[in-house]
Formats: structure tokens, sequence, C-alpha cells
């Protein structure tokens, strides 16, 4: 596993065109090796303001967007058009703007799909729908990148500090319930899936950040700061403003 890198930016909109740049460079470096590539969209205000401008990149063609494998970290369970959704929202920001195949978007079930209410069943099928694209061996496709925000009190994805669900070792996708912020239903990638991506981007702003960054940065338990655990394979990034950086030595 990878050990944390810092890089520091002086504000939020300097952040996300600094992503999106970064972005679509590794995008466009995993399709001249391989002819595709996989990323994991997070959602939140910085997560969708680097789809945005990705989308507004002069670079963006730079991408064979038919090319690419779409996933996402986690998921609000609300129904499919709901605003609050990651992937309506990120389907706004960008995917509906450029050539994506739709059979390589891979959304996380709404809560008024085929599995209606119940959020384990739409954690367990998305569980087996990363299995069956994984390489053999592997419970999940080995992203290039996979991107995440980080909450006030250290949350990623879907994983809040003190439940189950960040303890969790087995299962690489969860239903998670009673959250402590709304909505209470979400599905969320779990730590080991996490951690089978090439690079995992954690992308935060704010001097409400700075507190959790600082701890996660300096050993903090995963089950305390479950941003700590969300570690990529080959290279961990956190991308802040100087505001969450500000706790740091």
């Amino acid at each position: 596993m990878s050990r944390p890198e810092t890089l520091v930016h002086p504000g939020g909109d300097v952040l996300a065109a600094a992503v999106a740049a970064r972005l679509i460079t590794a995008i466009a470096d995993a399709q001249t090796v391989r002819g595709s590539a996989s990323v994991v969209l997070t959602g939140g205000r910085t997560g969708i303001g680097v789809l945005e401008q990705v989308r507004q990149s002069p670079a963006l063609s730079a991408v064979e967007w038919s090319a690419v494998d779409v996933f996402w970290g986690d998921e609000r369970f609300l129904p499919a058009d709901d605003g609050e959704r990651n992937e309506v929202q990120a389907r706004q920001a960008l995917l509906d703007h450029v050539g994506v195949d739709p059979s390589r978007v891979h959304p996380m079930a709404p809560s008024d799909g085929e599995f209606g209410s119940d959020a384990d069943a739409a954690a367990a099928h998305y569980a087996e729908l990363l299995a069956g694209l994984a390489p053999a061996g592997a419970s999940v496709p080995s992203f290039d990148v996979l991107m995440l925000g980080v909450g006030e009190e250290g949350h990623t994805a879907s994983l809040f500090p003190g439940t189950p669900y960040v303890r969790e070792e087995s299962r690489t996708v969860v239903g998670v319930h009673d959250c402590p912020k709304p909505p209470p239903t979400r599905i969320s990638l779990t730590l080991p899936a996490i951690g089978a991506a090439s690079e995992v981007w954690l992308m935060t702003t704010g001097e409400a950040k700075a507190e959790p960054v600082a701890a996660a940065l300096n050993g903090a338990k995963p089950v305390d700061i479950p941003a700590a655990g969300a570690v990529g394979r080959d290279r961990t990034l956190w991308l802040l403003d100087t505001a969450a950086a500000s706790a740091l030595r």
C-alpha cells in the first residue's frame, strides 16, 4: 500500500481545476497503456466541481470517453431522479455531455429500482457487478483512479466513524443505515474495495475539515477517522485547500 502524499491549493476553485487536469491526464495515460480506463466518482461540492471543470477543460478531447468505465464510491439511496443522488449530479456535470458508453456507466441502484427499499440487496447486487468486472482472483476491478471526499467528522464515501461499516473486512459494498447525515440510508464501497484502486484521491476544502485531515495524516485509526483507511495500491493523494491543510505540521 502507498504512503499518503499531500498537495495544497490556495482555494476550492483552484483545487477543482487542478484535480480535473490531473484526472484527464490519468485517464488518457491509462488509455494509452491499455486502451481503456476506469474511474470511481464521488459527490459533494468538490467532487462535482471537479467534473464540471473536466467538462470545461480544453483538454476534454484528450480522453476517449467511450472507453471509460465509470463507477461510484457511494450513493444516497434515493429515487432515480432525485437531484441529491451522486449519479444525477455527475450526469448533469459531465457524463451527459461526453460520449460515454451507457453500458460502461455503472450507477448504484436507486430506492425505486428493482430492489425497492432494500439497500442491502442493492449493495449486494453492486458487489456482484464489481466482481463480474474484476480480474481473475479479485473481487473488484483494479480502478485507475478512485476519488473521495472527506467529512467534518472524518467520514469518507459513506463510511462513518465507529460504525460496523468502516470495520467491514469481507464485503466490498454495503448498505449503510442510520447515517448521522441525511439521507439516513446509503450504499457504499468498503475500505477493502477502496484499497483495490491504483490511485486514491481524497479531496476536501475548508477549515472545518482541518482537524480530521490532520488526524488522518498523523496515524488515526480508520474506525475513528475512516478517511485514514482510504489508501491506494500505488498512490494516495490528499488534495486540499489551504484552510483544510491548516492543522498540518
